[in-house]
């Protein structure tokens, strides 16, 4: 037997939906990549980008376990001295909603040429209402 190796444009990308409602972070966001990058395929190969479309709702209803949403501090630095800026996830929730999954999905992500375009197909939203209607999106179940 061979193994079937897939063409680049070769994949057939599906949309799938979910509701991130009363949903574990890090659970929700695992099973996302694992869509972006295309896990869920029998034809999946590492080197080629054959995932689907994620769109994610509700994502200012998800949940963290424990006290994440004042002791999980998210850093980023802006290159000048004394430019750290510290954020806690309640602080983030609070602006940016969905920010909170992009951020958690990116990091599952692998650190290559192909995350951008995986990130590409990932749509969150704060609340029940999308636009993406018109794609037909089958419902993930998480």
């Amino acid at each position: 037997m061979r193994t079937p190796i897939l063409a680049k444009d070769a994949a057939k990308r599906q949309w799938f939906i979910v509701d991130a409602k009363d949903q574990t972070l890090g659970r929700l966001s695992a099973r996302v990549a694992a869509v972006l990058i295309g896990k869920h395929k029998p034809e999946f190969t590492p080197h080629a980008d054959c995932g689907d479309f994620v769109i994610v709702v509700n994502a200012e209803h998800v949940k963290l376990t424990g006290k994440k949403w004042t002791d999980k501090v998210y850093q980023h630095h802006t290159q000048f001295p004394g430019g750290l800026l510290t954020q806690t996830a309640g602080d983030i929730k609070a602006k940016h909603p969905e920010r909170l999954i992009e951020r958690a999905v990116r990091g599952m992500l692998p650190l290559n040429k192909l995350r951008a375009p995986r990130m590409k197909r990932l749509r969150v939203f704060a609340g029940a209402a999308h636009e993406h209607d018109a794609h037909k999106p089958q419902p993930l179940k998480v």
